[in-house]
C-alpha cells in the first residue's frame, strides 16, 4: 500500500511532537486529524494557550481535536468518523484501548530512549542523571502496559560529555522524525516487523524513567563529583538541580545550580566537610563534594536571574562564609 494514502490521526502536545508533525506535512502524508491538549491558561493574564502541536497543525490546515476526556462517546465517535488507518502518539497522554486499537494498522508511539530502557515520562533526564553515553529513539505499537509495546524500530544516539537534558531532547527532536516516517513507510508496505520487549532488571537505573520531582533535583554533597555533575546535566535547563546555601543560624537560601564540572581531589588529600564552599571571591566558587570539589559555571539564586559565577561574585562576596546544604 501507497503510506501516503494511509489515513493518519496524529496525537501529541508540547514541542518534541511538532518536528514529526512536520514532517509527515511536507512528506506528503496524509494526516487527516490531529488530537492534542485543549487549550489552558497560562502566563500572568491567565490568557488560553493552544498546544505547540495545535498551533502547528493549524499552520499545516489540518482539523484538531481537543478531548477533555479520552473515553468520552463524542470523541469516540469523532475518531470512528476519520476511518483510520494509523495512529501515532508522541508526547501524549496515555489512549484508552478504545482510541489507541481503533487505527486497522494499530497505533504507534515515538520514545525518547532505547526501549526497555527508560520506560516513563522522563526519559531524557534519566538517561543524562545516570551518565549514559548512549541513548536515542523507539517507535513501539501501543498496547495495555505503559511503555511496553512491540518494538518497530529504533536510532541510536550519542550522549556527549559536554550535553545537558535540554541539548539532547534538542537532538532527539529531530532525529525522531526520520523514526516515524520510516515506520509509517514500513507499516504500509508491510515490512515492519513488531520485536517483543525485554524488560531491564527490576533493580536497574535504567529500567524506569519515572516523573521527576522537587526532592530529587536536590544536590547531596556527600556524593562523588561525577554524579553531581551528571545530576546538574540531567536538569539542566528545567527543573533544575538546587541546593540550600546556608550561614550560621540564618535561613538560607535556595540555589539552582545550571552548569558546573568536577574537580578530583589530590592523592591522599584530607577534604574539609561535604557542602564546604572555598571561593577566590572573583571568579571560582567551588563545593566540596565526596570525593573531590564541583566547581560552579552558572547558579540562580531564588528571585534572581541566571548568572554566571563571576557576576554573582561581583555582588556576594562573603560566599565564602556559607555552605550548601
Amino acid at each position: 500500500m501507497d503510506p501516503k494514502q494511509l489515513r493518519i490521526v496524529f496525537m501529541g502536545t508540547p514541542e518534541f511532537a511538532v518536528p514529526s508533525l512536520r514532517a509527515l506535512v511536507d512528506g506528503g502524508y496524509n494526516v487527516v486529524a490531529v488530537v492534542t491538549a485543549p487549550d489552558k491558561p497560562a502566563g500572568r493574564g491567565q490568557k488560553l494557550r493552544e498546544s505547540e502541536v495545535k498551533v502547528a497543525a493549524r499552520e499545516a490546515g489540518i482539523p484538531v481535536l481537543q478531548p477533555e476526556k479520552l473515553r468520552a462517546p463524542e470523541f469516540v465517535e469523532a475518531m470512528r468518523a476519520l476511518r483510520p488507518d494509523l495512529g501515532i502518539v508522541i508526547a501524549f497522554r496515555m489512549l484508552p484501548e478504545t482510541i489507541w486499537a481503533m487505527p486497522r494498522f494499530g497505533t504507534f508511539n515515538l520514545h525518547a530512549s532505547l526501549l526497555p530502557r527508560y520506560r516513563g515520562a522522563a526519559p531524557i533526564n534519566r538517561a543524562v542523571m545516570n551518565g549514559d553515553a548512549e541513548t536515542g529513539v523507539t517507535t513501539f505499537l501501543l498496547n495495555h502496559e505503559i511503555d511496553k509495546g512491540a518494538i518497530l524500530g529504533q536510532i541510536r544516539v550519542p550522549i556527549l560529555p559536554e550535553d545537558t537534558a535540554g541539548s539532547v531532547y534538542e537532538r532527539l527532536m529531530h532525529v525522531g522524525t526520520s523514526l516515524v516516517t520510516e515506520t509509517v513507510d514500513r507499516i504500509a508496505s508491510g515490512e515492519a516487523v513488531p520485536v517483543t520487549q525485554c524488560d531491564e532488571p527490576a533493580d536497574s537505573l535504567r529500567a524506569a524513567a519515572p516523573k521527576i520531582f522537587r526532592e530529587d533535583c536536590r544536590i547531596d554533597w556527600r556524593a562523588e563529583g561525577v554524579r553531581i555533575v551528571n545530576l546538574v546535566r540531567g536538569l539542566a535547563p528545567a527543573p533544575s538541580a538546587w541546593s540550600r546555601l546556608c550561614r550560621d543560624g540564618e535561613e538560607g537560601i535556595d540555589v539552582k545550580v545550571h552548569a558546573a564540572r568536577f574537580l578530583a581531589a589530590e592523592r591522599d588529600e584530607v577534604l574539609p566537610e561535604a557542602g564546604t564552599v572555598e571561593s577566590d571571591l572573583r571568579t571560582s566558587v567551588q563545593v566540596v563534594c565526596g570525593d573531590g570539589r564541583v566547581a560552579l559555571e552558572e547558579l540562580q539564586l531564588a528571585g534572581k536571574r541566571r548568572m554566571t559565577v563571576e557576576e554573582l561574585l561581583r555582588g556576594f562576596r562573603d560566599i565564602a562564609a556559607c555552605r550548601f546544604e
